[in-house]
């Protein structure tokens, strides 16, 4: 698959992202790299090959362990706007 510039805009216009020429070239650039990478991957032969289940070989994870390392009232102090329980975004998604 080849990223031209009717996919690159519409992939743009979804992502509500602009780009100047110079940045558009070298983004098709790195796409088409990384749907190459992603050719080459498909074509390697996984037959016979068990799936992997765990990272390390024993299979054992952690214990985990619950820790209060913030309270709700430090992560907040710190956001450029917050009421009393949330952080408070710009709205970035039109109503119709």
């Amino acid at each position: 698959m080849r990223i031209d510039d009717v996919l690159f805009e519409h992939l743009a216009k979804l992502s509500k992202l602009k780009f100047s020429a110079k940045e558009k070239s070298k983004i098709k650039s790195e796409l088409e790299q990384m749907l190459d990478f992603i050719r080459q991957v498909q074509e390697v032969d996984t037959e016979g090959v068990e799936p992997l289940i765990h990272l390390n070989p024993d299979g054992k994870l952690r214990e985990d362990v619950v820790k209060v390392l913030s309270t709700k009232e430090e992560v907040l102090k710190n956001a450029p706007d917050a009421n009393e329980d949330y952080f408070q975004v710009p709205k970035v998604l039109n109503s119709k």
